[in-house]
């Protein structure tokens, strides 16, 4: 009887005891609460790591979009030169192409000898060459002269006389060229057109091409042929672009836009 109240006695102690531990030392509360904490390191290890990702993400994105900011503005610069360039190009030859048209320089040519020119500021003789015994590029050179002193008429009979009797010469299309300018600077543009149809169909090669067949619009334009104006100007810059002649035709044509608008 007495040992069984000493070991319920004893139970009671025990149980006793541990109800009054505190939490903070009780073994299981200890291991709960240590469990807990390595729980939230661990997703706040995982958080970060996800953090970390995503930073490095958008730190590639801000350095791609850097690098294709860069090669955008290098190749804005690119176009810009270019354009700049070829715009430069662009006015130097209209500069050259209206100065040839239009200049007149004070100069009569000189009497020559010995194959020579026999001109000396007169009239030029019917069917007679400027450069009797002379080359084709000496007659070709004299009767340009006359042009570029303004001396249109005896211009255009030199350069009628030039072909023909030099034909098959190397500068027949530029003689045929500038014998059709030589009516055209004085407006007479009913000789001046059929005189630069001529450069396309006998010259089809040739370099003056693109400016005889923007002149022909021109002297339809003047003439108020308007669809055959527009016809030329447009195979102008279609046919040859990236010219000064195609420039040229598309301010002309951006004109006659604006006349009938």
């Amino acid at each position: 009887m007495y040992k069984a109240f000493f070991l319920s006695a004893f139970a009671l102690g025990i149980l006793g005891g541990c109800a009054t531990v505190p939490p903070e030392e009780d073994p299981v509360y200890l291991k709960l609460t240590d469990m807990e904490a390595r729980l939230m390191r661990i997703e706040r290890v995982i958080d970060n790591q996800s953090l970390l990702e995503l930073a490095a993400q958008v730190d590639q994105l801000r350095t791609q979009t850097q690098a294709l900011r860069g090669e955008l503005e290098t190749l804005r610069f690119d176009f810009d030169k270019d354009a700049e360039r070829q715009r430069e190009v662009y006015l130097d030859m209209d500069r050259r192409l209206q100065s040839m048209e239009t200049r007149t320089i004070a100069q009569v040519a000189s009497p020559r000898v010995n194959g020579e020119s026999t001109l000396a500021g007169g009239a030029i003789p019917s069917g007679q060459l400027l450069v009797p015994g002379g080359s084709d590029r000496d007659n070709y050179q004299a009767a340009f002269d006359l042009l570029k002193e303004g001396r249109y008429q005896e211009a255009a009979a030199a350069f009628k006389q030039f072909l023909v009797v030099f034909p098959n010469s190397t500068v027949a299309d530029n003689a045929q060229y500038w014998l059709a300018e030589t009516y055209y600077v004085q407006r007479q543009f009913g000789e001046s057109l059929p005189a630069f149809e001529t450069v396309l169909s006998d010259y089809p090669e040739s370099r003056k091409v693109p400016d005889a067949l923007l002149k022909i619009g021109y002297c339809n334009y003047e003439l108020k042929r308007l669809d055959a104006a527009r016809s030329a100007l447009a195979k102008v810059v279609q046919q040859y672009p990236d010219t000064t002649a195609a420039r040229l035709a598309s301010q002309r044509l951006e004109r006659m836009s604006q006349e009938n608008s």
